[in-house]
């Protein structure tokens, strides 16, 4: 299936994606993926360095004619989400990416994609390995786990990189040009039961929240799309009085929102007919709501065998409350970039199960303070639930800078390619550009990328023409980058 990718234009670019997707690269496992980088860099003859953490530095020389240019730092990050669908069977730790050509768009057989950031990738690659590309001195940075802790960016030291420009090629709109994005913090809420055996005269079911789209945290967390651990955690407080929780398993990265959500219950035989009354209620309502953004929600209830331990009656009160307070979504618009979120939540991950509670939320403002409070907002909504809660992995956004030198150079040029002007945005992700900028503050940096939706779920796709406009747009920018001071 790779093969009609690697036939699409600019060959080039799609080869190295290709390449790149053959190789395992998941957040926090990409070992195979930093010696496929070193590898690269060395067959080609050229500086390559591994950093402490792992990421991977590859400097070219100017190409002739742009030696007194500033030197430029491309950058782009290794690992890539895991994401299936339920019925695909498919293992990340050792199998290649699947791609696939669907009309106007590449797309992958059942998972992830990896377009995020693999295109980013597979472009610098390009550039590093081109005889014919007029370019500054590059310096190619790879970074390690961008999408689960940023942990590369964050372990980046001061001194590897001489580069004066920074160019971030990890947006996902192509007439967007990005000036700045949303930190982040991690919140886990922790808990213990006491199990009980089930009440006599009860029934098992399983329910099942699926169908759902999905999508980034950060990105779609302002299109109202569902979340199967709030979906799920509604059903569950509005049918409390005739069942027992066992198990709830849903969602899976804090970066996801959460497309699927399971869970294992007992219900009172004497409260069966007017449970499976409700439930088709909330269903139907549930539904509806949902019925433009997510229509094809499933909730289904399957009768199983009878679950042997249940929740107290307590915990179980105790949690359908504390998951139904938590606030998800949009916290808070920019008042001062029309249409950006400054601050929102994503309950990402929840696992009920052998007496243990974990809850998972990621956090993300471009402002501080605010995304301070809404942290402690949700810290407190545990704790008064009586779990323990740790604010972990924090990082910074990155503040906007109107006045980027860089930034001028792409706006003349995108309006003088495209005929007209491009949209200059903050976005409400976490790029690595502020953390980046902590150990490298005078480095100016700006982020572009081709168009890619559905990043983070199993619909991820990347636009072939909107590629092909980016590749050409990189490589005008190479040619018109600043003379050294």
């Amino acid at each position: 299936m790779s093969k009609e990718v690697r036939a699409l234009e600019p060959s080039v670019l799609w080869n190295n994606f290709a390449d790149l997707n053959s190789v395992p690269r998941g957040s926090k496992k990409e070992e195979k993926v930093i010696q496929f980088m070193v590898d690269f860099g060395n067959k080609l003859n050229l500086e390559t360095i591994v950093d402490p953490v792992g990421n991977v530095i590859i400097k070219k020389p100017a190409s002739k004619g742009f030696e007194n240019r500033k030197t430029v730092v491309l950058q782009s990050h290794l690992d890539m989400v895991h994401q299936k669908n339920s019925d695909t069977i498919f293992d990340f730790d050792t199998e290649g990416i699947k791609m696939k050509i669907d009309g106007e768009w590449v797309k992958a057989e059942g998972t992830t994609l990896g377009a995020d950031n693999g295109l980013g990738v597979a472009a610098i690659m390009s550039i590093l390995a081109s005889k014919d590309i007029k370019h500054p001195a590059i310096e190619g940075l790879f970074t390690i786990d961008e999408e689960t802790g940023m942990t590369g960016a964050m372990g980046l030291q001061a001194g590897y990189l001489d580069g004066e420009i920074l160019l971030n090629l990890d947006t996902e709109e192509d007439d967007e040009i990005d000036i700045g994005c949303a930190g982040g913090i991690d919140i886990t809420a922790e808990n213990t039961y006491n199990e009980v055996n089930t009440p006599t005269n009860s029934t098992g079911y399983s329910i099942a929240v699926t169908g759902l789209n999905g999508g980034h945290s950060g990105m779609d967390i302002d299109k109202g799309l569902g979340n199967a651990n709030k979906i799920m955690n509604r059903v569950l407080y509005e049918a409390q009085d005739f069942l027992r929780v066992s198990e709830i398993n849903g969602g899976s990265l804090r970066n996801a929102i959460p497309r699927e959500s399971f869970a294992k219950i007992a219900v009172y035989n004497s409260q069966k007919n007017a449970f499976l009354k409700l439930i088709k209620k909330v269903t139907k309502d549930i539904k509806t709501e949902f019925k433009t953004v997510d229509p094809n929600l499933e909730i289904e209830v399957t009768q199983i065998d009878v679950p042997a331990k249940v929740m107290t009656t307590i915990s179980q009160s105790n949690l359908l409350k504390a998951i139904y307070i938590a606030h998800n979504g949009v916290y808070r618009m920019s008042h001062d970039m029309e249409g950006l979120v400054e601050t929102s939540n994503n309950v990402a991950r929840i696992i009920v199960k052998d007496e243990d509670i974990t809850i998972l939320c990621l956090t993300r403002s471009s402002v501080e303070t605010s995304k301070t409070d809404l942290a402690n907002a949700l810290t407190a909504t545990f704790e008064l639930a009586g779990y323990t809660v740790t604010q972990s992995g924090s990082y910074p956004g990155w503040k906007p800078n109107i006045d980027s030198p860089i930034l001028k150079v792409l706006s003349n040029k995108y309006e003088e390619m495209f005929g007209e002007k491009a949209n200059v945005v903050a976005c409400h992700a976490g790029l690595e550009c502020g953390i980046l900028g902590t150990n490298y503050p005078e480095m100016d940096m700006i982020s572009f990328g081709p168009t890619i939706q559905g990043a983070h779920s199993p619909d991820e796709r990347a636009h072939i023409k909107s590629s092909q406009k980016f590749w050409k747009f990189l490589l005008t920018i190479l040619e018109n980058i600043p003379l050294k001071n």
